[in-house]
């Protein structure tokens, strides 16, 4: 890394989108002695951070570090940025795969419990896909694609163990709306239902929380993210305690929101 090209450059890119040493620092859960440092190339920060800093900024991490882009016309940094925003999105990953009935109508694939494993390689394959139960719910848009999943855990009450949730696909991410619930399929952690925090645009990546306080919220990177499904409805054998709220998932969100927010600046001052 050449220190001078590093620090000239995010200092040319705080200026361009008129944000102070103070808006970026904070953005990025940094002191703005700590980015001030960097903007006059005296320290050099950690790899992750050099990540957060490419990812704020919608630059590729190898053109911030060795390209002058105070040289460059505006029309091509733009296009950088246009590129960053379609990978982030998700929208050029895949297309889902989807089955039909007879008549042309697109199916609702069920994945049980059994399946969950090995969804994470086999969501792209039409064959692995093909042979998931199958069946339409009257209810839902004939015009969206709809997957339903089972649950496992005890994280998301009042949605029990075993539980079935169904999700409506979502072809780009910078669209969800912080606080939204979800199915979200990851590399790591394969299928998992959470409240969503949406942190792409500033740091690249999904903030997933529990309504079950007992479990912290956790990043995941959009690089590790396959599929995203927005919460439709579930279904369950279970009945909720009589003493629950009229609407738990809502009500917990706010519950956890600030503790979310809390966890989020420890998180990152551990880091450093």
């Amino acid at each position: 890394m050449s220190p001078t090209s590093f620090a000239a450059n995010i200092r040319f890119l705080r200026k361009r989108i008129g944000r102070s040493q103070e808006e970026v620092a904070q953005a990025l859960g940094l002191k703005r002695t700590t980015w001030s440092a960097y903007e006059q190339g005296v320290s050099e920060p950690s790899l992750h951070t050099l990540s957060l800093i490419a990812d704020y900024f919608r630059i590729p991490l190898d053109i911030l570090l060795r390209e002058t882009l105070e040289q460059w016309s505006e029309s091509q940094i733009r296009t950088l940025e246009l590129a960053w925003e379609e990978r982030a999105s998700g929208s050029r990953l895949r297309v889902v795969v989807t089955t039909a009935d007879h008549q042309g109508r697109n199916n609702v694939e069920l994945v049980p419990e059994k399946a969950r494993a090995g969804y994470v390689s086999g969501y792209a394959d039409p064959e692995f896909i093909r042979v998931l139960p199958a069946f339409h719910l009257p209810f839902l848009r004939s015009d969206r694609k709809y997957r339903t999943f089972q649950i496992a855990g005890d994280s998301m009450p009042p949605v029990a163990h075993g539980s079935y949730v169904t999700g409506e696909f979502v072809d780009n991410w910078l669209l969800i709306r912080s606080g939204t619930p979800c199915i979200v399929v990851t590399r790591q952690d394969g299928v998992v239902f959470k409240i969503v925090h949406n942190e792409i645009r500033e740091c690249n990546r999904l903030v997933l929380s529990s309504t079950n306080p007992a479990y912290a919220p956790y990043e995941v990177h959009v690089d590790d993210v396959l599929e995203v499904w927005r919460f439709v409805h579930y279904i369950s054998s279970e009945l909720p305690p009589p003493n629950l709220k009229k609407d738990p998932i809502r009500k917990a969100l706010n519950a956890v929101h600030d503790e979310l927010r809390r966890l989020r600046w420890d998180l990152e001052r551990e880091r450093r």
